[in-house]
């Protein structure tokens, strides 16, 4: 039995969150698609009378408009839901980053986008404004992820599914490799809600781009012109040479970014490079270990296990795996001079995660401290001349041992490697 409409298009990303929870909710929803740009029936009007989408009409009649209430409503037809939160704290901070996504990143990335692409009129500075709000906006989002796994809680929420489906566009056309490599939190919660089942069961597959659309009137726009008003604009070069000059001001003055502190030390003999090849393509304990102990240099490296300091606040072992591949992104900056895996052992509300490094010098903190939630690790020295550290680096990088702790034995569950 259908249980309403819901009137949109098939790329509304106001709607892709209300797509996921139908789904997963197993309702009914037939999708009538409506796009404003292209008109609406005079009968539409009746049921949101401004023409804009996405609308919800219930079977029984109950008729209801804005994206957010129509997320929360359909969500709610699951009573034991955990996508609305736990507490009245929780379900008030999702409410308010789906506001937040819905007002401030929504509005920037498509005064961004759509002139781009030939939707809206394209003029420079507005489409530069657009984008320096949408990376006001999302830098709100960095910051808060930088700490959190997700928006809301330890476990993925309504207010993910929304606002990956909003922030969706700019993936779509602007955030590229190195807009990713400078925005590493809300690159890794995107790619973790992506690959959700609940969301990419109806968003697809997640697609990284590796180059932004440019910031220039589309092809269509350019050919479309008046020949007369071409002529007019190509006819004052000095001036056009002039914008350019003011580009290149514009880029000038970015200042260079700060050496890494280990890229003081004398060259090592041992390349780091090598020996991550090696551990990649050859057996680990077999071939990659024994080439790696042959080959290490203890005046040029040292070797560190690292523990989680807050293991009591592990629950599910999958939102800990994200946790340790968080805290490897954020490593990036050291990636020349650190090697490691991480892991978390034992199963859902009573796990640990421990993992062992090698790192060039001799001290960890100018290695781990890129990293804003290196505090949150407790990191200690080990001897490569024990025989007992040098198999706690054998078990962490081959993944097949238990670990014992407490006098308690954890079972590997998963692991992540920073290469």
């Amino acid at each position: 039995m259908s249980f309403g409409k819901l009137y949109t298009t098939e790329d509304n990303p106001r709607s892709t969150a209300i797509k996921a929870v139908a789904k997963a909710n197993k309702l009914d929803l037939e999708f009538v698609r409506t796009a404003p740009d292209e008109g609406v029936p005079t009968e539409y009007l009746k049921i949101n009378p401004l023409g804009r989408i996405p609308s919800f009409e219930g079977a029984d009649g109950y008729v209801l408009t804005e994206c957010i209430a129509i997320a929360i409503y359909i969500t709610s037809q699951n009573e034991k839901t955990s996508l609305l939160g736990k507490t009245k704290q929780d379900y008030a901070s999702i409410v308010r980053w789906m506001s937040f996504a819905n007002s401030e990143v929504i509005s920037s990335l498509a005064g961004w986008f759509r002139p781009l692409v030939g939707r809206d009129p394209y003029n420079k500075k507005n489409v530069e404004d657009s984008m320096v709000k949408a990376t006001k906006a999302v830098n709100v989002l960095e910051q808060h992820l930088l700490i959190n796994t997700y928006l809301v809680g330890e476990r993925i929420t309504l207010a993910d599914l929304f606002t990956a489906g909003i922030i969706s566009r700019g993936f779509q056309y602007f955030y590229d490799k190195e807009w990713r490599s400078k925005n590493p939190s809300v690159t890794r919660w995107y790619e973790t809600v992506c690959n959700q089942p609940i969301y990419s069961e109806v968003a697809g597959k997640l697609n990284f781009i590796d180059e932004a659309i440019k910031n220039q009137a589309p092809a269509s726009a350019k050919k479309d012109a008046p020949k007369k008003e071409q002529s007019k604009k190509e006819a004052p070069k000095p001036k056009a040479k002039a914008v350019e000059e003011d580009d290149d001001e514009e880029d000038a003055p970015a200042a260079p970014k700060p050496k890494h502190p280990l890229e003081a030390l004398p060259k090592p003999t041992l390349v780091l490079d090598d020996w991550k090849r090696k551990y990649s393509n050859e057996e680990t304990r077999e071939v990659a270990l024994p080439w790696f102990w042959e080959n290490f240099k203890p005046d040029e490296y040292s070797l560190w296990k690292i523990d989680y300091k807050y293991n009591d606040e592990l629950t599910q072992v999958f939102m800990t795996s994200n946790l340790i591949g968080g805290f490897f992104t954020r490593l990036e900056a050291s990636r020349k001079y650190i090697f490691g895996c991480a892991s978390v052992y034992g199963v859902k509300d009573d796990s640990i995660v421990q993992g062992a490094f090698v790192i060039r010098g001799h001290e960890a903190l100018p290695a781990f401290d890129v990293a804003p939630d290196y505090e949150s690790y407790e990191f200690t020295k080990l001897d490569p001349t024990k025989a007992e550290d040098k198999e706690f680096v054998n078990d962490q990088w081959s993944w097949d041992k238990p670990i014992e702790v407490g006098g308690k034995k954890y079972e590997w569950a998963d692991g992540k490697v920073f290469k």
